[in-house]
């Protein structure tokens, strides 16, 4: 773990957020600094509003009131050009790895590639080639199966070499483990790591496997009817005053409550 994150700059910030469906309040002031280039890993119960941060992190959604700074800039300002070069620089890793099923393993890498930037088919190869090496998938012949003959780790890896194709500076993982058998779960755990300290990257993941999040976290976040109520490294979460931090860590907290 980083013990540095404290002193490095501010990459995202979201500041009084608030958001809400009809009478749904799901964010009721949501304040949240995340450094460049530490995993933070936000944890909650269904319906907390975690996907809604992600969502308006990029863009897709925009909160009611409150900003959404990322690198500087307020992305709750943005025109929608703007907002793209923002998307661009955001790698996903989607929970069931989200691969195009009738592209092969190198088109599926490819495309980001080719929707983002001009690039000759040289280059597009050779980037294809450094991240499925870079994911443990080095062999030419991956390149070419197609999703259906991959196994949950393989689509993962695959998936994650997508997201990280066009060198972005967020990576965002939701619920990178769902589904995969323990030694996956550790190699994941293990290339989330190797993520941040390779490329240097700001990762935030959302996700319920505790032990992953004990393994790959800088700091966590709890968001809890509309607001963080704790933020910090693994240990200061496990060891919160905060009762609700504690329990629902340890999984004691009733589904009612959640």
């Amino acid at each position: 773990m980083n013990d540095s994150i404290t002193s490095r700059e501010v990459m995202i910030e979201f500041k009084d957020v608030h958001k809400s469906f009809g009478n749904n309040y799901v964010h009721r002031g949501v304040d949240l600094t995340i450094h460049k280039g530490e995993t933070i890993t936000i944890i909650g119960g269904s319906g907390q509003g975690k996907t809604v941060l992600l969502k308006e992190l990029t863009g897709l959604m925009s909160p009611d009131m409150g900003q959404v700074v990322v690198g500087g800039r307020d992305v709750t300002r943005m025109k929608e050009r703007d907002l793209l070069q923002i998307r661009k620089d955001v790698g996903f890793l989607f929970q069931g790895a989200a691969l195009f099923d009738s592209f092969n393993v190198k088109e599926n890498i490819a495309y980001p590639l080719r929707e983002h930037f001009k690039l000759d088919e040289e280059e597009i190869e050779r980037r294809v080639h450094e991240k499925l090496r870079m994911v443990g998938l080095g062999d030419p012949a991956v390149e070419k199966l197609m999703p259906v003959e991959l196994s949950g780790g393989m689509r993962k890896r695959v998936g994650l070499a997508r997201a990280i194709a066009t060198d972005p500076k967020i990576i965002i993982y939701d619920e990178p483990t769902t589904g995969l058998d323990p030694t996956n779960v550790r190699r994941i755990n293990r290339l989330i790591r190797d993520m941040q300290s390779k490329l240097g990257v700001t990762s935030i993941a959302v996700t319920h496997d505790m032990a992953s999040i004990f393994e790959f976290s800088d700091r966590m976040a709890m968001i809890w009817k509309g607001r963080i109520i704790g933020v910090g490294t693994v240990d200061e979460m496990r060891n919160s005053e905060n009762d609700i931090i504690r329990e629902f860590i340890a999984g004691l907290l009733p589904m009612d409550d959640i």
